[in-house]
């Protein structure tokens, strides 16, 4: 009987243990879904392919630069009948080659560092799109949580609302039969707990559409019922100096200064190396013989193409000034778009003092008037004041909360 009664506790303390823990793991706080965010985003996968084909691209520019070996092999048979055809001095009637060639372009080292660098600028850029891309993403992600935990907190109070008037709506309709208070007043608290009652469903139905849009956003598919943890926001200090948003000019600088330079080597004497080995014969005479080989150079010297080389400065000069023009005036609105968002934090941190106080009072208020309504001394609507102030208060408090929390999210994101 012992050993049956153990067996019954130990029975009952496992299935309390795995509520437990089947309740822990369906709480989730906002890391879950960044990473889900990032592990699943077609965007930044995107990006990280493109950052292995600019690598191919810097490969197949040193492959280009190698000597060049090539085989090729031409044939021709010109007949000429009854006196008609081709003049044979020119074409020797037939000819025939098979060739090994080897071309070297010995003034091509800089053009190939020049765009190499060229290649790490491209390389730089995508790794910066890509990078901005992911602040983006984790903004949106961030901004959305914080919206489905306002919702869930909604929910929350609603539901504590709404128990509160179930609890004296059983009062007030006894103390209604008792003659305490009219038919009336009582109607009127039930028209407020129906009314409540409707909002916690509305509520309800906010929270399912603002959690399947952060499911959405995230590329989840999960649609089980889950609690969020609150959101912990690092709380801005000071503005930092790092100027990740001002790189992407300092790139499209870099960018036109390797412009600069290519067109500065098109313009430089190009020298390069051949040679050769194989068949090639006529046929006319001792064709067992034609097998050889050659070498030689090919050198170009540019003298004139009608200033085309300071017209080109010209554009890249003029593309480097508006990119300076564009930075300037991007870092003047970053910094007013900083100090704009700690002016408004300052002054809603401000609010929580108030906000706290008329909490408090609302809050004090109702239990003094759920203790006079169990004794007549209030009137009924005296008491759904009390309530509607006690939840305005609160719905402020929440939704001042929300938008601190959202300010938080946009100066980090802007403070890069």
């Amino acid at each position: 009987m012992k050993i049956a009664r153990f067996f019954l506790v130990f029975c009952c303390l496992l299935i309390v243990q795995t509520i437990k823990l089947s309740a822990q793991s369906l709480t989730r706080n906002i890391d879950y879904f960044l990473g889900a965010a990032t592990k699943y985003s077609p965007v930044l996968k995107d990006y990280k392919n493109q950052q292995q084909s600019i690598r191919i691209d810097s490969l197949l520019i040193l492959a280009a630069a190698k000597p060049q070996v090539t085989a090729s092999s031409a044939g021709m048979y010109a007949p000429i009948v009854k006196g008609y055809g081709y003049d044979e001095v020119l074409t020797n009637g037939q000819a025939l080659e098979a060739l090994l060639n080897v071309n070297y372009d010995l003034s091509n080292k800089r053009r190939v560092k020049n765009q190499l660098e060229g290649i790490k600028l491209q390389s730089d850029s995508i790794q910066y799109a890509g990078t901005l891309s992911l602040f983006d993403l984790k903004k949106s992600i961030t901004d959305q949580y914080i919206i489905a935990y306002a919702s869930q907190q909604q929910v929350e109070f609603n539901k504590e609302v709404t128990t509160l008037l179930k609890q004296e709506e059983a009062l007030l309709k006894q103390l209604t039969r008792n003659n305490v208070y009219k038919q009336s007043e009582y109607l009127s608290f039930l028209v407020t707990l129906q009314q409540q009652q409707l909002s916690l469903k509305q509520a309800e139905l906010q929270y399912q559409n603002d959690y399947a849009m952060l499911n959405y956003l995230a590329g989840l598919t999960d649609t089980t019922r889950i609690s969020l943890a609150e959101p912990q926001l690092d709380h801005p200090i000071s503005k930092a100096a790092k100027g990740f948003f001002a790189k992407r000019f300092d790139i499209d600088s870099l960018k036109n200064v390797n412009q600069k330079t290519a067109i500065d080597l098109n313009y430089r004497p190009k020298f390069g190396l051949y040679a050769n080995s194989g068949y090639n014969s006529s046929f006319l005479l001792q064709p067992y013989k034609n097998f050889g080989a050659s070498v030689g150079f090919t050198l170009s010297v540019p003298i004139y193409d009608g200033h085309q080389r300071k017209m080109q400065y010209e554009k890249l000069d003029l593309a480097t000034l508006s990119s300076h023009y564009y930075k300037d005036f991007f870092i003047r609105q970053q910094q007013q778009q900083l100090d704009m968002i700690l002016q408004q934090l300052a002054a809603t941190d401000q609010l929580f003092v108030q906000l706290n106080q008329q909490i408090k009072f609302a809050k004090g208020l109702i239990e003094v008037n759920s203790k006079l309504l169990r004794t007549g001394d209030v009137k009924v609507v005296d008491y759904i004041i009390a309530i509607n102030n006690y939840m305005a208060a609160v719905n402020l408090f929440r939704q001042t909360t929300t938008n601190r929390l959202k300010l938080i999210n946009q100066f980090n994101y802007w403070n890069k």
